[in-house]
Formats: structure tokens, sequence, C-alpha cells
């Protein structure tokens, strides 16, 4: 039975991936901070069959990492896959207003899961085994002005994930980066959607695809990967005067 902690487990992409997970009997352990939403996902998982177990963690709260994670992995009895799937869509134009609201922005999605990951990696490598998933974005890959603070805590995500797979080579246990494109969550239900926009469920398919092949870093939907490429080779000059 594959062995699996969640955190950020109420978002969209990380109860879907629960789903599939779940279909297949894996054992959950599923980290937020909402309990009641945590206990009403626990509850439709368990109704399919699934063994499942909650915890509360406010991921900003760095000093609540170690205990969480030590009772996660007495819940499980190990962990074979960690998926770090917390985060916020920052407001930008409040962070370009406010450097406090920048900085809880770089907290939300940035540092706490920077923290989390240094914490998993060195119990998985302890460990010999398993496989630390982080979801970072391709927002991460060039500075926008439309979203920088966001953008700036996924780079910072994306470069750590590089580091910590080269520091466990070897190890046994390795790093996934997953960088979605647009997805439909709740968390962008007032942007106005396009055919680029994906769907929560095709991102967890991606995302489990990825891990079952040991893949080190996955773009979901795989046309981001190309856009991304082509948007990095636009000359800072040319780039500063866009606007998208």
């Amino acid at each position: 039975m594959t062995r699996i902690l969640i955190i950020g487990a109420t978002s969209a992409i990380a109860e879907a991936s629960a789903r599939l997970w779940a279909a297949r009997g894996a054992r959950l352990h599923l980290l937020g901070r909402s309990a009641p939403r945590l206990e009403a996902i626990a509850a439709n998982l368990r109704a399919h069959g699934a063994v499942v177990t909650t915890g509360l963690l406010d991921a900003n709260e760095l000093d609540a990492h170690a205990a969480a994670l030590d009772a996660a992995g007495t819940e499980l009895g190990g962990i074979d896959i960690a998926l770090l799937a917390h985060g916020t869509l920052p407001d930008q134009a409040e962070c370009d207003r406010s450097p406090a609201a920048t900085v809880q922005a770089l907290a939300d999605n940035g540092l706490s899961t920077l923290a989390l990951m240094n914490a998993l990696a060195t119990r998985l490598a302890d460990q010999g085994s398993g496989t630390l998933a982080v979801i970072s974005s391709v927002a991460g890959d060039r500075g926008r002005a439309s979203n920088g603070a966001y953008g700036a805590a996924k780079a910072a995500v994306s470069t750590y994930a590089s580091a910590l797979r080269q520091r466990l080579t070897g190890s046994g246990a390795h790093v996934l980066t997953i960088k979605p494109g647009l997805v439909d969550t709740p968390m962008t239900r007032h942007f106005r959607k396009s055919p680029l926009w994906a769907q929560p469920d095709a991102i967890a398919r991606g995302i489990v695809r990825a891990i079952d092949r040991r893949r080190s870093v996955v773009y979901l939907p795989w046309f981001w990967r190309p856009v991304m490429a082509v948007i990095a080779l636009i000359p800072e000059m040319v780039f500063r005067r866009l606007r998208f």
C-alpha cells in the first residue's frame, strides 16, 4: 500500500490527486488549515474505501512543521510520496502598493514551501526512498508584472527543487517539480477562461503519471513547455514592453 502525504490537501488539484491515489488503494494523510474541509474530503475518500487520516497545519507556522511531519510519518508508517500543494493567488495590485502584502505572498507561496521541502527531503533521504512532488508554476519561469510576487515565489520553489534533486541523487529519494499553467480552480474563479485553461482532474492525472515515471520536471498540460521556452527567448528590451 503506497503511503502518501498531501500538504495543502484542500486545493482542487490536491483533492483530485487524492481521488486517483485512493482508487489505487493508497493510504493517505491529508494536511491543511480547514478542519471541516479536510474532514469532508476525507469522508468522501473513505466512502470509496480509502484509508485516510487528517491533521491541521498552517504552512506559514514554520515551528509547527516538524510535529506535523512526525505525526504524518507515524500515521502512515513512512512516506512514499509527499505532495506539496498549498498556496494562494495574491492580488498583484495590492502587492504593488504594499511591501507587507508582497512579503506575505512570498511566505504563502515560497518560503513556507521551501521550509517543508527541506524538511521532507531530509526525511526521505534518511529513509532511503520516496518522492517529494512540489507544485510550482509556469509563472516562475519568467517574471511578469501581472503576477510578479507569485512568480518570484514559484521561481524560488523551482530553483530549490532543482537543488534538492541534485542533493538527493544517490540517496534513493527523488524530487519532482510540477509546473501547471492556467488551471480552472476556485482560486482562479474570477478569471476569464479560454481553451488554454485546464481542469484540476487533468492536472492530477499528469501529476500521478509523472510520479509513476519518476520524472524530474513536468509541465501540465504538456504544451506549456514549448510555450515557456519561447517566452524565455524573448529579449528583455522587448519583453518589458509586453502586457500579458
